[in-house]
């Protein structure tokens, strides 16, 4: 799999999938606990497939963040900040932090370089790795616990350099959105339920009711498996329900059936399409992944229907898919 970031083209050797934040890394203003924090980042168990992926012991290796990744990053956590669903000790700081570190990140170039260290003179099984490199610090600052994981993704450039491509991601508890956007729709839905038109718009949002037939009709099967039970299949919006106006909600061109796990990749934009029906594959997930669920980059979908589609995949492509270009 070859990616490009900021022009220039780079092969992804290998990904180390989401690495959980602990309240013990971050600074002392995102704490939930009391304890200073240990800038240390735990990211494995010492064994080959982790010795592979970083390097012998007392490594030293060249990292780099992207800017347009953090302020996803603190578009995706904003509505934590504006309304906090961890018992944080500085709750009452949160939306004013939000809006600071949105101003910091702003002012960043657009690819941030650092490096790190393993902590070789920690014993035991755990690997640790340290940097007092600002990109580093920039990664506690921004860190939520429990909310926020990294992807690393190793890659090669065409000049034989290695370079580790971090990422934070946002995940409450299993779900992309937050309880509070979530509250706040079922509220929504209560209120549109009261009239045929918010009918169709909730069942829309559940993958239920004249959407999904209407998605049923145009294409009966998974395009990627081939199965046609519909009791196995998910309606699944490409344009994001939130995202969407009224009408988008409930256009059958708007979404494609999928089984389970290939709704979830493309929901979470780890899988899309191009124009001639290929897959695209986002590299934040690993290779080993991939492989387990049968499905690979660049692979030709026939019975994927795009016709009708081309601007909600243009939509998913360019705001939904996690890759960069």
């Amino acid at each position: 799999m070859k990616i490009t970031i900021l022009k220039e083209e780079y092969e992804v050797l290998d990904t180390k999938e989401k690495i959980t934040i602990a309240d013990s890394f971050i600074v002392r203003q995102n704490k939930i606990g009391t304890g200073k924090g240990e800038a240390k980042l735990y990211v494995g168990q010492d064994n080959r497939v982790i010795r592979d992926f970083f390097g012998k012991e007392s490594f030293n290796i060249k990292c780099f963040l992207l800017k347009k990744d953090l302020l996803h990053y603190l578009e995706e956590t904003k509505v934590e900040y504006l309304n906090p669903e961890q018992p944080y000790i500085n709750k009452s700081i949160f939306p004013n932090l939000w809006q600071e570190r949105l101003e910091k990140i702003t002012q960043l170039s657009e690819l941030i370089e650092f490096e790190i260290k393993e902590q070789s003179q920690i014993s035991g099984p755990r690997i640790y790795v340290k940097s007092t490199d600002r990109a580093y610090k920039i990664i506690r600052e921004l860190s939520l616990p429990n909310i926020t994981y990294i992807t690393i993704v190793k890659l090669v450039n065409q000049k034989g350099e290695l370079f580790y491509y971090f990422k934070l991601f946002a995940d409450y508890f299993g779900n992309i959105e937050h309880p509070y956007t979530i509250e706040q729709e079922e509220k929504e839905i209560a209120k549109l339920e009261k009239n045929e038109d918010g009918l169709t718009l909730t069942k829309a949002r559940k993958g239920q009711g004249k959407y999904r037939q209407g998605l049923l009709n145009l294409c009966p099967y998974c395009p990627i498996t081939m199965v046609s039970d519909d009791r196995l299949l998910i309606a699944s919006h490409i344009k994001p329900w939130a995202k969407s106006n009224d009408i988008e909600k409930i256009d059958p061109m708007n979404g494609f059936m999928f089984t389970p796990t290939f709704d979830y990749l493309f929901d979470r934009g780890f899988m899309t399409f191009t124009e001639d029906k290929r897959t695209k594959l986002s590299p934040f997930l690993s290779k080993m992944t991939y492989s387990k669920l049968g499905i690979s980059d660049n692979k030709i979908i026939n019975q994927l229907v795009l016709e009708g589609r081309e601007k909600y995949m243009e939509y998913h492509r360019k705001e939904i898919f996690q890759g960069s270009n």
